[in-house]
Formats: C-alpha cells, structure tokens, sequence
C-alpha cells in the first residue's frame, strides 16, 4: 500500500530552486524531467557512475545542471527530451495494473498495442476487478504531483453494490469508517439510481487509499458487484470505448499542470 506522505520543506526548496534557476535542476532530476527515468532510478544510475555531464562522470547527486545547455549522458549515450505522451485508457476489468506481472496475469499494457511504451508508466492503479479512467504518460514529474496526497486531487467512481445502501451508511463513508488500523473517507457518497437487489452510488475521494472503496463497502456489509472510475478532475472517461485509449486534449494537458503547480 502506498504511505501518505506530505510535502517536505526540503521538497517545496527544491521546486521553488528550480523554478528561480529556470532549466537548473539536480542532475537526478534532470534525467526524471528528460523523461529518461524515475528520480528514484536517477539517483542509482548517479552512485553506480554511469551518468555523465558535459563527458565527465559524477557520482555528486547534488550537482545541479542546464537541462537546455549541458550534454547529460548514461553509459555514454546521451540523453535527450522525449516527446511527452498523455493518455487515457478506458481499463477493462480483468486486467492488472502493472508492466510486468510475476503470476503471469494479462496486464493493461495489453490495450496499449502499437504505441511505443518503453518509458510510458500508469499513472497510479486501478486492482484488477475495477474498470474505467487510467491515465499514462512519461511525464515524471507531472506523474508524482498527481500521486501526490498534497494535490487532492478529486476522483469519482460509480459503483454497484448488492443490496440496497442508506443514506446513513453513505453519511458514515464521509465521515469516516475505521478499517484495518486506519480511517477511511470520501469526499462524497451519493445515490445514483437502485433496483431490487442492488444499488449503484457515486463516490469521490481526493486521496489514494489501498483499495479504499473496496474497503469501506465491506466494513458496512456490501459486496462490490462493480467498481469503475469515471473522472479525474475535470477529465472525464466520457464515452471511450472498453479497452481503447486515447490522447489527452492540450486543454486536459494544461488542467492537470496547472492543477498540481507545474509551470506552463
């Protein structure tokens, strides 16, 4: 499960750096920002010494460089800006949210035939039995604002349940459910139509909690018959097709960077 975190002082210093230092960046974050890598796998290549700046080796993660000016390279190939990629797919239930899957499960990376995947990350997830809005990209760094608890940034799910649910119950989702040594909460939990033998709500969280929804119906007695993301923000699954992707508008593009702080 992944650990809530808040935005260090170290980490809003180093933003506010970058941004008086224009293109300046460590060189860790260079390589994340370049699309090359994760700032995690940056900073190994960096110790191991297989990055180079201007054809001098470093292993300084504290080095700061010119993302527009200085040659950066890995193993002596250098490492250019890749085009970034936006996407959004409309995950069909059945399918792990992972690259690679140890147990040999089909993957959502599946619906991503034919586009050119090697630096292209989900993200967040969706667990295998739900369905709906996934973004990818190979934008890094707008990858971790979003993923950050700090952007609470809004989701809604509808989902049905079997049984009939009750205002009380839905109240009790907003104002908090103790489960598993934590509490759990949503932003809302409403009724969106309901027949004789199950009901389907919507619900919005702003925080990514282990399979929060999931977690929450089952403390109050109800089966998740089906789960599926409708939105992120304002960016709306509308009516893609199951299994299909397709591109961010520049619109929802700018949205998401304005959203979670990145400069034009």
């Amino acid at each position: 499960m992944r650990q809530k975190r808040s935005t260090t002082t170290r980490d809003m210093a180093s933003r506010k750096k970058e941004g008086d230092a224009g293109k300046r960046v460590t060189i860790a974050r260079a390589l994340s920002k370049l699309g090359y890598c994760s700032r995690t796998q940056a900073e190994k290549l960096v110790l191991e010494g297989r990055v180079s700046v201007a054809g001098r080796k470093t292993t300084d993660l504290t080095l700061w460089v010119d993302i527009d000016k200085d040659r950066i390279a890995v193993d002596g190939k250098a490492v250019l800006a890749e085009e970034k990629v936006y996407l959004m797919l409309n995950k069909p239930r059945g399918l792990v949210t992972t690259r690679h899957d140890p147990e040999g499960r089909p993957t959502v990376f599946e619906c991503l035939d034919g586009i050119d995947t090697t630096h292209l990350s989900p993200v967040g997830r969706l667990d295998k039995a739900s369905e709906g809005l996934l973004l990818f990209t190979n934008d890094t760094v707008l990858a971790q604002r979003l993923l950050d608890p700090e952007s609470h940034l809004g989701k809604i799910y509808h989902v049905q349940v079997a049984g009939q649910i009750e205002d009380g119950q839905l109240a009790r989702m907003v104002s908090g459910i103790d489960e598993g040594g934590e509490t759990l909460r949503a932003v809302r939990a409403t009724h969106l139509r309901g027949g004789d033998k199950n009901s389907w709500i919507e619900v919005e969280l702003d925080e990514g909690r282990n399979r929060q929804i999931r977690r929450m119906l089952d403390a109050l007695g109800f089966d998740v018959l089906r789960l599926l993301r409708v939105s992120i923000g304002t960016i709306a699954l509308g009516d893609l097709p199951k299994g299909a992707t397709r591109a961010l508008t520049a619109e929802e593009i700018a949205y998401l960077r304005n959203r979670t702080g990145i400069e034009p």
